[in-house]
């Protein structure tokens, strides 16, 4: 099934959202709406949408140039236009009067093979294809996206015994494919996966942190990071989605819901909830919500509301002998601690881990596909089952009985066997509903490392990164360190990779890849922070050359190197990609030379680089200056890209550089990548660059006193850009008639790499971002 034009009716934020990704996948769309009569024009809905996402931050485009893919229009002058399309997504109010009505409708225009999904989350799809014709229920299926559409992975999908096979499938691979998005196939019940657990979670725990007296601050404390689940917590999480919604999906659940289900068991009137949304409380869209900020005075003060009499009072770090000891012992210490912060998590989890097992297969057919809803769709680190086996099904089954409560049949077996999940000669498998092991489902193409870790031994390994032989002739690289930021010991591996690369004929190609959240944060500051402190200043020069000499050894190989980043790729993990034969990038990669920011210049090779980058871009304007003023403004100003359709944009991945969208498919996608430059291959020549010299100098000198003069730079980051603009122009011996050698270039990085080092505000910005996480501006 080929989806080469879609349409999303409904320009609410879901459905603009919605058609914005499809927009990122480069699916050309038709965005519909009621037409409005208020004298912005019958599109108004739809345009407006277009306009409010293009200023969104975060960015539900991952460029700009994506909105030109979307087509605004109108449910009554342009329905006819569906005839068009090969998909149409429904999104309007959640009316079943409503959605049947619009269904109609589309039946009588769409054309013979074109998909019809509605992204419902509380009606039926029984009840949504009630007295349609065949045609239209053999077309139609649940498309449950979750919000933000770009960058919630999950998609739950639900198809009935009439929605044809090809369908599904066709809707799935394009999903998962083009969208980039993990599939969970639901069954056609209220809430489908997620939020039927989701849900369940948030009441219950709003109402035990009530009930066990916990402050605001302590039940996120405890239902956050302990859990594996964001800092966010409950109350932070409520805030985010907005407290308005809460009483909405509850409402709906409910209604739907028997009345012997336990979700009943966990909701009662909350006068305090309604007194917020009430008084435009409504969470981070609004005043504020369980937490807010105080701007009286000109501060900014986050406060933290009291349960019992609603005042608001200054945000504290909760201090519960039970989350040290959660700390220490894990999840099993932090559910036996008798404070009141291991009472409210038992109480919290007893009932829905429980509830979770008390309704597989009735929601889904197994629990990894519970549990892989809840990493997905509620970015929990573990699912449910998971978290089970991390407490132990035995321990979990026998408290449940010893306190008299109903322990789930699933429950029982899995304590039988021992676990939900175990690894099989060299394979994860998952209990299923019968009580069998299988294993854990891979869709087809997908490579995890993960997986080849668990059957295989590393090549080479150390406390930083690790090489892993992924079959067919490549090795790939993996970096384990916090962040995944560089030290002498990934250089160490990396060398060892180049060697091995190099004599071993049965290997032809590298790729630097984890499975980490990011790909690289750059190298490891608190090292050079340490060594700067303690005067240890051949240290830092040798790291800094060390690094040098090994990137340029990776780029002069005798075999194609491929980086495939995801999440963070800023500084030296930049100049890794900047340092590769090729980039098979993750959509969501944000790509950046950074160090400007801590007061530091890139010295591996990233200057030299992104100057070659802009001088051969033959859409770039030509000359010496035009390359050096980008690369200056870019490194200088420590821009970030935000997806990988801006790194290419901004210079940091070539035109001809890939993007993967579904993540579990990059590793297998830079894969086949390196090794289609592998036969054949050549190392790139070294580089030489026509620079400007001590006029091109001056000229960004001017520009860096102008900003300083209006307020925009501080004095450090003058000094900063004047070493920089001394890397960039070549030095004070180039001149435009003699090309600029690459290792000369090299060598200005590390001479103002080491000179900015040395001074105390580049120290106090290294320490303040350790510290905080954020740049400081001195």
């Amino acid at each position: 099934m080929k989806i080469e034009k879609a349409a999303v009716i409904g320009a609410g934020v879901m459905g603009s959202g919605i058609a914005a990704h499809l927009a990122n996948a480069g699916v050309p769309v038709l965005l519909l709406d009621v037409p409005t009569s208020n004298g912005a024009g019958r599109n108004g809905l739809a345009e407006g949408a277009i306009q409010r996402m293009l200023k969104a931050d975060p960015a539900p485009f991952m460029s700009k140039r994506a909105a030109k893919l979307i087509t605004p229009g109108n449910t009554e002058d342009d329905l006819a236009r569906l005839s068009e399309v090969d998909w149409i997504v429904e999104v309007v109010i959640e009316d079943l009067a409503v959605k049947q009505d619009l269904y109609r409708k589309i039946e009588a225009v769409r054309r013979e093979g074109s998909v019809i999904s509605s992204n419902t989350s509380t009606l039926p799809l029984a009840k949504l294809t009630d007295g349609l014709p065949a045609r239209f229920a053999n077309d139609f299926l649940i498309t449950h996206f979750f919000n933000p559409p770009r960058y919630m992975r999950l998609l739950e999908i639900v198809a009935s015994e009439k929605t044809r096979p090809e369908v599904v499938s066709g809707i799935s691979d394009f999903c998962d494919r083009r969208l980039g998005k993990g599939i969970v196939m639901c069954h056609d019940t209220p809430g489908f996966v997620a939020n039927r657990v989701g849900s369940f979670w948030l009441q219950c725990a709003a109402v035990e942190a009530i009930d066990h007296e916990l402050s605001v601050e302590e039940a996120d404390a405890v239902m956050g990071r302990p859990l594996g689940i964001p800092k966010t917590g409950i109350f932070g999480l409520l805030d985010l989605v907005g407290l308005d919604l809460m009483p909405k999906v509850d409402a709906s659940l409910a209604a739907a819901l028997p009345q012997s289900d336990a979700y009943h068991g966990v909701r009662r009137p909350w006068p305090l909830l309604d007194k917020l949304i009430a008084d435009g409380y409504t969470g981070r869209k609004g005043k504020g919500g369980f937490y807010r900020l105080n701007k009286d005075g000109g501060g900014r003060v986050k406060e933290a509301i009291d349960l019992k009499t609603g005042d608001y009072a200054p945000a504290t770090k909760p201090v519960l002998e039970s989350l040290q000891l959660g700390k220490a012992a894990g999840l099993k210490g932090l559910v036996e601690h008798s404070d009141r912060g291991g009472q409210y998590a038992w109480a919290v989890l007893s009932q829905v881990l429980s509830y979770a097992a008390s309704h597989v297969p009735e929601i889904a057919d197994t629990v990894w596909d519970v549990d892989r809803a809840m990493q997905m769709g509620y970015a929990w680190k573990y699912g449910p089952f998971e978290l089970i086996d991390r407490l132990g099904a035995g321990y979990v089954a026998e408290r449940l009985a010893a306190e008299g409560k109903d322990v789930p049949a699933l429950l029982a077996a899995a304590a039988k066997a021992g676990a939900f999940y175990r690894v099989h000669e060299g394979r994860k498998q998952f209990m299923t509903a019968s009580g069998d092991y299988t294993n854990v489902p891979r869709p087809e193409g997908v490579i995890l490392l993960e997986d080849i870790k668990r059957a295989s031994q590393p090549l080479k390994k150390n406390g930083s990164a690790s090489l892993w032989d992924i079959g067919d002739g490549v090795v790939c690289l993996e970096v384990h360190t916090k962040l995944n930021t560089i030290d002498p010991d990934v250089f160490s591996i990396l060398e060892t990779a180049i060697k091995t690369l190099e004599k071993n004929d049965d290997y032809k190609a590298l790729v630097i890849y984890n499975e980490g959240t990011h790909f690289c944060a750059g190298a490891n500051l608190g090292l050079a922070l340490f060594a700067a402190n303690t005067g240890l200043w051949p240290m830092i020069e040798s790291m800094v050359e060390q690094g040098q000499k090994t990137y340029r050894r990776m780029k002069y190989a005798a075999f194609p190197v491929v980086a495939a980043p995801s999440g963070l790729a800023l500084g030296g993990g930049c100049e890794i990609l900047l340092n590769s034969d090729a980039v098979q990038a993750h959509a969501e990669s944000y790509v950046g030379l950074v160090e400007a920011g801590v007061g530091v210049v890139p010295a591996w090779g990233g200057c030299v680089e992104l100057l070659h980058r802009f001088a051969s871009d033959p859409k770039r304007p030509r000359g010496p200056m035009p390359p050096v003023v980008s690369a200056f403004e870019t490194i200088g100003m420590a821009k970030v890209a935000k997806s990988a359709f801006e790194a290419k944009e901004m210079g940091f991945l070539r035109a001809d550089n890939e993007i993967t969208f579904n993540r579990e498919r990059l590793l297998a996608d830079a894969k086949a990548k390196a090794l289609s430059l592998a036969d054949g291959y050549e190392a790139p020549e070294p580089i030489e660059l026509t620079l400007p010299g001590p006029s091109g100098k001056t000229t960004l000198a001017f520009a860096v006193r102008d900003l300083l003069a209006k307020g925009v730079a501080t004095p450090h980051d003058e000094a900063v850009a004047d070493a920089l603009a001394d890397i960039l122009s070549g030095g004070p011996d180039a001149d435009m008639t003699e090309p600029v050698a690459e290792k000369e270039i090299l060598a200005l990085e590390r001479a103002a790499f080491m000179k900015m080092v040395r001074t105390e505000p580049t120290l106090a910005r290294m320490e303040h971002t350790l510290t905080t996480g954020k740049p400081l501006r001195n």
